[in-house]
């Protein structure tokens, strides 16, 4: 049998609370490996967003009218 799917069985063993830590504790580890490609072109859209801003080019609104008109669209 697979390895993952005997880590998985095992896991399912788990109490919800311990399956949580577990999760948790996998997805922690996906972040310990940097992506550089990722990084940079963040790097890149937050300088491009912030060139738009300043520069005039997009209207901020800010969070509470955005979750406002959120909760009346999905009501």
């Amino acid at each position: 049998m697979d390895k993952s799917k005997v880590v998985l069985e095992e896991a399912l063993k788990l109490t919800a609370n311990e399956r949580a830590e577990v999760a948790e504790q996998l997805l922690a580890s996906l972040d310990e490996v940097p992506d550089n490609d990722v990084d940079q072109a963040w790097q890149e859209e937050i300088q491009r967003r912030l060139q738009q801003v300043e520069r005039g080019e997009v209207e901020l609104i800010d969070s509470d009218t955005v979750m406002a008109e959120l909760r009346k669209k999905h009501a």
